[in-house]
């Protein structure tokens, strides 16, 4: 017998040795499809008292009850537990002996859950934690780059105001809140490649309008000249508006998606020209939380930390998205079950996320 050319033997050597390994192992990316009809997934939310989160809540509800309907889970829940660390961790605690396959966790502190999600983890039930920083190791996170979010910021005042002195108010969210501390972290890191900006004021908004206009009228009359705003979202109108009422010229306010300072910011422009930027998670983050734990429930090789693109709104798209965006609404975006697959094996693979068109 004819001996067969190296090259060609190894090739199907090779091939015989993919062939024998379990599909899972052939295949990584993509859906994974294992069986999960018979497990159900509950979502932890730390608080609920703005349209951000409430848009969230309704957006994994929509995602959970289509997976439900297509037979992928067998049940879902959502439980708030108005911005007691407490509070979320007996309910946690609760959701462990409920039977839950997979807890997803919004946490109201980046540590004092971290005991019930490790009780959660040694029951063997997946716990996904997104938007906010739990430090327990056995958790996946599913999170922005919030250091991309104070570069995004910051590198757009400098493209409006160059190298002159810029007077910066800081309108955080919630004192103690994982998300906050991880972007204002992201703000000053940024703030080190502009030696000409200058944070001369900073207040808790707690990613709510009422709350941001309240905060900034009270620390505006001790403040300087205020060049321009950082937000982390919710925060954009509020600030206007405090703004505004004490007569101060209006500065460039870093907007948040919402459809309340995305109008405001399309009416200033008619009006003056104002020009500004706005950027943001999506409430539909949730989904993507959703997404992650269904498919380590199926058996998809996932790291411990997804990260998921940013929502991004300049001039030119302004019209676009705010036709879209309900009033009272926030930007939003689906992410589907092929989608968050994608995101995923971005990561895994250390490639582009996949980006959030403007809606045409």
């Amino acid at each position: 017998m004819k001996p067969q050319h190296p090259a060609r033997a190894a090739a199907l050597a090779l091939a015989a040795a993919l062939a024998a390994l379990p599909a899972a192992a052939r295949a990584q990316d993509g859906i994974a499809t294992g069986n999960t009809s018979a497990m159900s997934i509950a979502f932890s939310n730390s608080y609920a008292g703005n349209s951000f989160r409430q848009v969230m809540i309704k957006s994994f509800q929509q995602i959970a009850a289509q997976a439900e309907k297509e037979h992928l889970i067998k049940g879902y829940t959502v439980v708030s537990a108005n911005n007691s660390v407490t509070q979320q961790a007996a309910q946690i605690e609760n959701m462990i002996l409920q039977g839950y396959k997979a807890i997803i966790v919004l946490a109201g502190s980046d540590t004092a859950l971290n005991g019930a999600i490790k009780d959660a983890c040694g029951a063997g039930i997946v716990v996904v934690a997104f938007a906010s920083g739990v430090t327990e190791p056995c958790a996946y996170r599913v999170d922005y780059n919030l250091d991309s979010y104070g570069k995004a910021e910051l590198d757009f005042l400098a493209s409006r105001f160059g190298n002159r002195k810029v007077n910066l108010l800081e309108i955080r969210g919630m004192a103690g809140d994982g998300f906050d501390k991880r972007l204002h972290a992201g703000v000053e890191k940024a703030l080190k490649a502009h030696p000409n900006f200058k944070i001369v004021g900073q207040v808790y908004g707690q990613w709510t309008e009422t709350i941001a206009q309240k905060q900034v009228a009270s620390i505006l009359p001790s403040l300087p000249r205020i060049d321009a705003v950082l937000t982390q979202g919710g925060d954009g109108y509020g600030a206007a508006m405090a703004f505004q009422t004490a007569h101060r010229p209006m500065p460039v306010i870093i907007m948040g998606n919402r459809q309340q300072e995305l109008a405001l910011w399309s009416k200033l422009h008619a009006k003056t020209g104002y020009e500004t930027f706005s950027l943001g998670a999506t409430p539909s983050v949730s989904q993507v939380a959703f997404w992650v734990a269904q498919q380590i429930l199926a058996g998809k090789k996932v790291p411990k930390f997804v990260e998921v693109p940013l929502l991004t709104i300049h001039q030119a798209d302004l019209a676009a998205w705010l036709a879209k965006i309900p009033p009272g609404g926030v930007a939003n975006a689906t992410y589907s079950q092929a989608l968050v697959a994608k995101i995923i094996d971005a990561n895994v693979h250390h490639t582009a996320l996949p980006g959030i068109p403007a809606p045409q």
